[in-house]
Parts: C-alpha cells; sequence; structure tokens
C-alpha cells in the first residue's frame, strides 16, 4: 500500500483540489477539461483500490477487515460521486465539489495506508 501508486494518487489530487479551489475562487464553473481531469483522477484510484484488493488476497490481511473494505470501498466511490454531482452543478460550485473530492482523496490513501500498516497487511 505504501508505493508510488499511492505517492501519485495524493499529489495528484492535491493538485487537482488546488487548482479547482482556486477556479471557484476565480467564479469559474468546471470545464470538460477538468471534468476529464477527474475522471483521470478516478482511474488513477480505481487502479489503487484494485491494488489494495489483490494485496488483501495475495499478502497477509488486515486484522480490522471490515474497517479496510470500507474505506476501499467510500475511496474508489469517492471522485466519480464528486464529479457526478460537480456534473449536477454548473456554476463555480461545481468546481468547489471537485477540489473538496479531490482533497479528501489523500485523507482516505493515508488513512487505507495507516490501516494497513498497523494490521500487516
Amino acid at each position: 500500500m505504501n508505493g508510488p501508486l499511492s505517492t501519485a494518487t495524493i499529489v495528484a489530487a492535491l493538485l487537482l483540489g488546488i487548482w479547482y479551489l482556486i477556479r471557484c475562487a476565480r467564479n469559474r464553473a468546471p470545464s470538460n477539461a477538468d471534468l476529464w481531469a477527474m475522471l483521470g483522477l478516478s482511474a488513477l484510484v480505481a487502479v489503487l483500490v484494485v491494488v489494495a484488493v489483490v494485496g488483501l488476497f495475495v499478502g497477509e490481511p488486515p486484522s480490522d477487515w471490515t474497517t479496510f473494505v470500507g474505506y476501499l470501498i467510500t475511496t474508489v466511490a469517492f471522485a466519480p460521486a464528486g464529479f457526478y454531482l460537480a456534473r449536477l452543478e454548473p456554476t463555480r460550485w461545481g468546481s468547489l465539489i471537485l477540489g473538496v473530492a479531490c482533497l479528501v482523496l489523500p485523507v482516505l490513501v493515508l488513512r487505507l495506508q495507516q490501516i494497513a500498516e498497523v494490521t500487516g497487511a
């Protein structure tokens, strides 16, 4: 769980989150490029979750398995949910929704890492 993929996901999410918050502050709605970037981040998160799921079955499973799986489900669903809500709100608030979603993703990834480290996964 601690690897370049996690780091890339965290850095990409933070950079996109800052970008979306700047767009919100400038009163800009999310553009198509912004939405595609969010879909790209969703794909990166999906790859991270697939790697974590494979690690569940190949390596030693975490002792708090249900919490780990709950965080996996939340992590993989968060970016698409932000994308969907931003599409429903084509104003500056759509950019804010994307920004907040991107800033929550690193927290979820870090929490997954903590659960995996403490329990030995």
